[in-house]
């Protein structure tokens, strides 16, 4: 297994770039050398450092570290695609963050990056059946790094979380590919209903900070909602909310609103931001 993971490396650019990127970070700062080789360079895939990194953030005196690294290799080993929701995930938080300059950082130290990638783990657990295991990785990941993603939630690819502080995702909420959203984001319900009832986020949706989105309604494609709103019907495509509760101010702006990460309000009568 060994040798075919060092040979898959080689056409993982993901992988290779942030192996290129912990050599020099070595150089640059020697006191992390060991941060460092233990993270990244003593494994041979992204999705081995992966199980070794959360597994340092979640171990607890309720459960090892080599426990939970155990079961975050498991959950890769079974199921590629997390590794490949973590690449696109890395991307997306390089390109769309202009604090990260590097594919190395959101591995080491992005809380929203590890705290999704934890989730991950735990949703794989939820589909097997392996329900109060997920309930003490989502307890894990809320207390370490601030974020309540339930593990039912179903969440996209290309996911970036900026600052991922306070965080909420209700148990049957969806998210789409290539959302962005900031601190203090809340998909959530309105009451004690059961069954589904909780928001489904398109693709491509910008949600901004301190948004809070309740019940089962369905946010458009391209969407943008704005810093602060409170979103409690349903949002057509291509469209920018914003206010208590939110209403439609005017178009989304742009083609890709989580890509280009602008939350300028449109000026009124012209559907442009500005």
């Amino acid at each position: 297994m060994a040798k075919v993971q060092r040979k898959l490396a080689g056409v993982d650019p993901v992988w290779q770039r942030i192996l290129t990127e912990a050599e020099q970070a070595v150089i640059d700062e020697p006191l992390l050398g060991g941060l460092i080789h233990g993270c990244v360079l003593h494994h041979d895939s992204l999705e081995r450092a992966l199980a070794y990194r959360l597994a340092q953030k979640l171990a607890s005196g309720e459960m090892s570290e080599q426990l939970v690294r155990e079961i975050a290799d498991e959950a890769h080993r079974a199921d590629p695609g997390l590794g490949a929701a973590a690449r696109a995930d890395i991307m997306a938080v390089h390109d769309r963050d202009p604090a990260c300059h590097r594919y190395i950082q959101p591995l080491l130290f992005f809380k929203g990056f590890q705290a999704v990638q934890a989730y991950r783990v735990g949703h794989w657990l939820w589909t097997q059946g392996r329900q109060d295991l997920a309930y003490f990785i989502q307890m894990r990941v809320s207390e370490v790094f601030g974020v309540d993603i339930h593990p039912a939630a179903r969440i996209g690819k290309g996911i970036m979380i900026d600052h991922a502080h306070s965080i909420v995702v209700g148990e049957t909420a969806v998210v789409g590919d290539n959302v962005s959203m900031l601190h203090s984001v809340t998909l959530g319900g309105t009451g004690k209903e059961t069954e589904d009832r909780h928001p489904k986020i398109g693709d491509g949706v910008l949600i901004g900070a301190g948004a809070k989105v309740l019940g089962n309604i369905r946010i458009g494609n391209c969407s943008r909602i704005a810093a602060g709103s409170v979103v409690l019907e349903e949002v057509p495509a291509c469209k920018t909310v914003a206010g208590v509760p939110a209403r439609i101010v005017g178009e989304a702006g742009c083609a890709q609103p989580a890509m280009s990460m602008d939350h300028l309000l449109p000026n009124p009568g012209t559907g442009v931001a500005g």
